[in-house]
């Protein structure tokens, strides 16, 4: 089976040093990316790990497909113990960082421990070393880029890097790479903030040998080039009238379930600003939105549909010139667009002011930096309602994105049994409801389709391919290009969830923590039958029995 190459690179922040361990074992049984980084971190996390202690790993890793020059693979995966949720969380990005990291010859890197100062990591293929920054003490993330050109000649595709809100350990701050990608949900930007690490650079020309089958790999990337997908032009934008006058569109922190002003902020009025194409790493599709409003004096990269939610329909606001600002901001102070969104909607509901977006934006920028009651709202909703006085729309701590569960009820069961919670990449019930494969309506009979749904989307995220990917690299396709039957590469996904959901039961995660802020029909038998699907007891537990060691660990 294609599997990536290279060794597992831990780097020790409080000690400053740097160690190669071989995962020759661990590669060949997990692919790479988010298996591989689930299967060392249930083994090398303590389970009784603080998110913001030395203790608590960060793993970046590629897949072997990041080595091809194959649309939709310019992605890279990260997983931590999340201060969010207080469980494992997987994140994703794109953008032009995954090849530099495998040019380093590294299969993992593993950030542990934490530094007394503030820190930028350089990883090389000649090795790494330490550099005390502290000149970029709450710096943005484009100042930190700026920071690496001048002084190191390396450019944001070098580099990911946290803003003012990781230093601060803002629960949902991302980590960024190529300033305005980002691994966003989980608060991935807070466990580095606690290392004391701003940023990570990467640079080399020793990638492992990894032999990608040609066809398919150009037969992709063609494909890919001659689509007129409306992706192409509008990204995820383009569904969000769509959704908004056929399913649900949640507006003024959920209290609504349409927005009346949708085509001031969907995709035409996104496609409007944008003024060239955008892609990632070796792809064809470019799908990404350059998009700028000269009046305004506002450039940015997007936004993408759920931050056209969060900072939208979420919080009143039909303009998409303060949503494209609203982006930018996030993108530079680090923060997950969708929990920030979500996050400052929940206190315009406590006082009464949706439709203000300069109040929005005050907002985030004051939880960024832990300022008056953006100290408050950097712990999250699920933290911070009782104060505001409003619903708790989280499930696991994670705020809902925009796909309704209220109505798109397989979706509701997935964001309930999700081991990340209310994220709507964890399982794609969200598309056979949209398109009527689905009946959107009950739960019942839907475990299993959506046990299929979080197995591809792990394996997705172990490859790793682009999720808009979906209808190029088929399972034929994956077939050829990882020498494996579907089958067997569904079963490393089924594996990866099965141990992120193991490492959350042995922190005390069970049956109580599945569930929803709002009713939807038999949600508790729809739980059951998913249970009986994975193998799981009815506390939702998974047995000791049904887990196999495939990575060293940390003693």
């Amino acid at each position: 089976m294609l599997h990536a190459e290279g060794p597992l690179l831990t780097v020790d922040v409080g000690d400053r040093t740097a160690t190669e361990t071989s995962i020759d074992d661990t590669l060949e049984a997990a692919v790479g990316g988010r298996a591989v980084a689930t299967a060392l971190a249930h083994e090398r996390i303590p389970f009784d790990a603080d998110p913001f202690g030395p203790e608590n790993r960060a793993y970046l890793a590629p897949g072997p497909l990041q080595q091809s020059r194959m649309s939709f693979t310019g992605r890279l995966n990260m997983t931590a113990l999340s201060p969010l949720t207080d469980g494992l969380v997987s994140s994703n990005a794109g953008g032009y960082l995954s090849r530099n990291v495998v040019g380093t010859g590294i299969g993992v890197l593993e950030l542990a421990g934490t530094s007394d100062e503030l820190l930028a990591v350089h990883v090389t293929d000649r090795g790494v070393e330490f550099e005390e920054v502290p000149d970029l003490e709450g710096a943005t993330v484009p100042e930190t880029s700026e920071y690496m050109a001048d002084g190191h000649d390396l450019g944001p595709d070098n580099c990911i890097a946290i803003g003012p809100a990781g230093e601060n350990r803002v629960r949902f701050a991302s980590v960024m790479t190529f300033d305005s990608r980002a691994f966003g949900r989980g608060g991935l930007g807070a466990v580095l903030g606690s290392k004391n690490v701003k940023c990570v650079t990467f640079e080399g020309d020793s990638e492992p040998p990894v032999e990608i089958p040609n066809p398919p790999e150009m037969d992709i990337h063609r494909e890919a080039a001659q689509s007129d997908d409306l992706l192409r032009r509008q990204g995820t934008t383009g569904s969000t009238e769509f959704i908004n006058d056929n399913f649900a569109l949640p507006t003024r922190y959920f209290e609504e379930y349409g927005f009346e002003h949708a085509d001031r902020i969907g995709g035409n009025a996104v496609e409007e600003k944008k003024y060239e194409k955008g892609a990632c790493s070796a792809c064809a599709y470019a799908c990404k939105l350059p998009t700028r409003d000269e009046e305004a004096g506002i450039e940015t990269e997007g936004p993408e549909f759920e931050t056209v939610y969060a900072f939208g329909s979420s919080q009143g606001v039909g303009d998409i010139v303060d949503v494209m600002k609203a982006n930018e901001l996030c993108d530079s102070l680090g923060i997950d667009t969708i929990s920030a969104g979500v996050t400052v909607a929940a206190y315009l509901a406590s006082e009464d002011e949706f439709g203000n977006a300069d109040l929005a934006r005050e907002l985030t920028e004051k939880i960024a930096y832990r300022e008056g009651i953006g100290d408050r709202l950097a712990e999250g909703v699920d933290r911070c309602h009782d104060d505001l006085g409003v619903d708790n729309y989280t499930v696991k701590g994670t705020e809902f994105a925009a796909h309704d569960g209220r109505v798109l009820h397989g979706q509701g069961l997935s964001y309930a049994v999700a081991n990340r919670g209310a994220d709507h990449m964890y399982a794609g019930m969200l598309t056979p409801e949209y398109s009527g494969e689905l009946d959107p309506e009950g739960t019942l009979g839907k475990a299993e389709r959506l046990v299929r749904e979080e197995n591809a989307s792990a394996f997705r995220d172990t490859g790793i391919v682009c999720a808009f990917g979906s209808d190029y690299v088929t399972p034929d396709r994956l077939e050829t290009l990882f020498d494996a039957d579907y089958a067997d590469l569904m079963e490393i996904g089924a594996r990866t969830v099965r141990r992120e959901r193991h490492f959350n039961n042995q922190r005390g995660f069970d049956r109580s923590d599945d569930g929803l802020p709002y009713e939807i029909p038999d949600l508790e038998a729809a739980i059951d039958e998913y249970y009986a699907a994975r193998g799981w007891t009815e506390d939702g537990v998974v047995p000791d029995r049904a887990l196999e060691p495939i990575a060293p660990s940390a003693d």
